[in-house]
């Protein structure tokens, strides 16, 4: 895959050939961007005439661009480039501060906070929002759900959202199957695991969501984006109660 966006402005003959066959020719503006994304443009509208996103090869040469995928081909013959050239391109996104390491902005984009202008980026956690609110560092602060709200440093080695977790939700609450304490672990991502692993494999994803009551089954309710949940998301106690059969919100931790 090539490292910049391709750009090439020119008479070319473009071919298509897989879900629906396409022939064309005339000047249009060829751009081959980073991730293999091949698009072919003409004067009229936004849409491309020709394109094959992400392929699984793409070759971009004097004479001509290739990409394919799978049973689909795009081959754009270029017979007269009037502009050619590469250029790099990066994630366009929010800006949300300035970049503690350069003269540039950082930028949200797709879960992470990153600087067009040098390599510092940093990997959002799920449902993370961004606040005004700066950092002794100097990165600005986000706001994580994690069974509480927490505020914390954008940069997880300045400060560690699976500490502040641990530290509030640690021991909680047992495990249904022995009785032994869910741990506050990490396994690609959160979980509250039990104490007894590899005895008790009992483990459940840790929501994102704030702590809010307890279920009828004894595990912890969560307030979440898509509305209120049990730990356990195959709990068959569809009402999501306490054991009074009451929505209880007095034991938050």
């Amino acid at each position: 895959m090539p490292e910049a966006t391709h750009v090439i402005a020119g008479t070319c003959t473009t071919t298509f050939t897989g879900n629906r066959d396409r022939h064309q020719h005339g000047d249009v503006l060829v751009v081959v961007k980073p991730d293999g994304t091949t698009l072919v443009h003409d004067a009229a509208g936004y849409q491309p005439v020709a394109w094959l996103t992400r392929p699984e090869a793409v070759t971009v040469g004097d004479d001509a661009v290739t990409a394919t995928d799978g049973d689909q081909r795009l081959r754009v013959d270029v017979h007269d480039a009037h502009v050619r050239g590469q250029y790099p391109t990066t994630d366009a996104g929010v800006p949300v501060a300035e970049c503690p390491d350069c003269e540039g902005r950082l930028v949200r984009t797709r879960g992470t906070v990153s600087c067009p202008g040098c390599d510092r980026q940093y990997r959002l956690p799920t449902g993370a929002t961004v606040t005004d609110d700066a950092c002794d560092c100097g990165l600005p602060g986000i706001r994580v759900e994690r069974g509480a709200t927490f505020l914390l440093c954008l940069d997880r080695d300045c400060e560690s959202l699976d500490e502040r977790v641990r530290a509030a939700f640690d021991r909680a609450w047992d495990c249904l199957d022995c009785g032994e304490d869910l741990r506050v672990l990490r396994r690609g991502g959160l979980i509250l695991g039990c104490d007894s692993y590899p005895d008790c494999e009992t483990g459940y994803a840790f929501p994102d969501g704030v702590h809010d009551g307890t279920c009828t089954c004894g595990l912890p309710l969560f307030e979440t984006e898509s509305g209120r949940r049990c730990l356990d998301t195959h709990c068959e106690h569809a009402d999501h109660s306490s054991a009074d059969g009451s929505a209880d919100a007095s034991q938050g931790l």
